[in-house]
């Protein structure tokens, strides 16, 4: 597969779950076309390649969004694609859907924003992330160590506040620091990176899985490509790259029950002036 079909893919996933609705919404695309390197893999030198689509579904009462939402897993359904979590949760007048197309693993989402709580209005959003392919421009360098590099405090700032973000939408206390727990600047080949790394307090098997679910629908709701990746534990991690600024955030539960989160904000380099 290369973007091209990828893309093209993509697009029938989003089309199979819209074209049959009733009232048919206006799709409205949030922001360019994400397409960067692979989520899953971690400090990747560009080798393979994502796309990333979604979509608003307007044009119809935000009375509606819920049944649009059902309407999307529906369709989905009748196709065979598999839930990637468990059903939404219906009882929910804001509920939301996860799913992936087999045999080619695509994962996409239907999910209900609010609009306005008292009146149970909201907003459909509909999304779809490709599996990852080999890039055409795929670089033949091999990844550097990270290395400790001079502090750079306007991408700590921006890696502390997508934390800070982060911490509101899980909803859960953290644990005192750990070891090698910390906001530092480090090096990558020619690439400067802000990280900052902490955990949650241990939670149980079902806590997991209600923060994740938070964690993913921050996420998805803010604009941030993600993908799910397998872990040692049931459960599996979060991967997440914001399309705005390139900061790549990780949700992963461990085997003592705790949650780590690490957020990696690239370091911006200076324009050259010109004449």
């Amino acid at each position: 597969m290369d973007e091209q079909q990828a893309m093209k893919r993509a697009e029938e996933i989003i089309h199979q779950a819209v074209d049959g609705m009733s009232p048919r919404p206006t799709l409205k695309r949030i922001g360019p076309v994400p397409i960067g390197t692979c989520l899953a893999d971690d400090h990747s030198s560009g080798e393979r390649q994502q796309v990333s689509l979604s979509y608003q579904l307007t044009g119809v009462p935000g009375s509606q969004a819920k049944n649009l939402v059902r309407q999307a897993r529906d369709a989905w359904v009748k196709l065979g694609y598999k839930f990637q979590s468990s059903d939404g949760d219906w009882s929910d007048p804001f509920p939301t859907v996860n799913m992936r197309t087999e045999p080619d693993d695509f994962w996409m989402y239907a999910i209900t924003g609010v609009l306005d709580r008292s009146k149970g209005e909201g907003l459909a959003t509909i999304g779809v992330t490709s599996p990852c392919f080999a890039s055409n421009a795929a670089s033949t360098a091999d990844p550097a160590s990270f290395q400790q590099a001079p502090t750079d405090e306007l991408a700590e700032r921006r890696a502390l506040d997508h934390s800070s973000r982060i911490y509101d939408a899980l909803r859960v206390p953290h644990a005192p620091t750990r070891e090698g727990e910390r906001l530092a600047t480090y090096q990558e080949g020619d690439d400067t990176y802000a990280h900052h790394t902490w955990s949650t307090r241990p939670l149980g098997e079902e806590a997991t899985a209600k923060v994740l679910e938070r964690g993913r629908a921050y996420f998805q709701s803010s604009g941030w490509m993600v993908r799910h990746v397998p872990t040692a534990t049931r459960a599996p991690a979060l991967l997440a790259r914001n399309t705005a600024d390139g900061t790549v955030a990780q949700l992963a539960p461990s085997v003592d029950g705790a949650l780590r989160v690490a957020v990696t904000t690239p370091v911006e380099r200076p324009r050259t002036a010109t004449a």
